[in-house]
């Protein structure tokens, strides 16, 4: 995010503004998990594969014991996904989509030709629920999630995260209609999350930081 706490611009582009290493971060974060996962809005806006271009983070997940890849999961409530995204174009890994019922029946057909699908009758998609499936039924014990901030706030007020990789960039965006880390919500969370830093390193201009999340919720 920007110094002053933006994520993207008012026009939600992909994020653009951050380094080589940043990016770099980003995949082996995402090498180190069991699955990744994003919401809808975002795999769609930024129509990323969720793959692992770097050899070495590949190699490096099969000498854990991991696949090559990490399974990818979207969350959408009402299911209106283009089945031609890129993410779509490549068996890589596994695709699951947690949705609900709302997923008209001709994006169910065309989705279900290139995805598992896990649709609830509830109209919104509980988070929690779907921790437990991924780790019951796909044995899934790390989740990397990418965003947006609509499901990362999702996920925070359910006490749901327990760590939090922040990568600060030397920019100031301003406006009020530029998304933060939480979104564009103009409430406060249910309760405060504390953070305890673990971790910190300073590249170039850039700040990564690593922290712990407190608060947790049992499953």
């Amino acid at each position: 995010m920007t110094v002053d706490g933006k994520i993207t611009t008012r026009n939600f582009s992909p994020v653009d503004f951050t380094s080589r290493e940043d990016k770099l971060h980003l995949f082996r974060q995402r090498a180190l998990a069991d699955a990744v996962l994003v919401g809808h809005t975002t795999v769609e806006r930024d129509n990323v594969r969720l793959g692992l271009p770097q050899a070495d983070l590949r190699e490096a997940r099969i000498a854990r014991g991991q696949t090559p890849y990490p399974i990818r999961v979207t969350v959408s409530n009402e299911g209106r996904i283009d089945n031609q995204l890129k993410i779509f174009q490549t068996d890589i890994s596994p695709i699951l989509i947690f949705s609900t019922t709302r997923m008209p029946r001709k994006f169910q057909a065309a989705l279900r030709e290139k995805a598992t699908l896990h649709l609830t009758k509830s109209p919104h998609v509980d988070l929690a629920a779907m921790l437990r499936k991924l780790r019951s039924e796909y044995n899934v014990r790390t989740v990397a999630c990418e965003g947006g901030a609509t499901l990362f706030r999702s996920l925070l007020e359910r006490g749901l995260v327990d760590q939090l990789n922040l990568t600060i960039a030397p920019y100031l965006f301003g406006g009020a209609n530029a998304p933060t880390l939480t979104g564009l919500n103009k409430t406060f969370l249910p309760a405060s999350v504390h953070c305890s830093l673990i971790d910190m390193r300073v590249i170039g201009d850039e700040c990564f930081l690593t922290y712990r999340i407190k608060r947790k919720t049992k499953l």
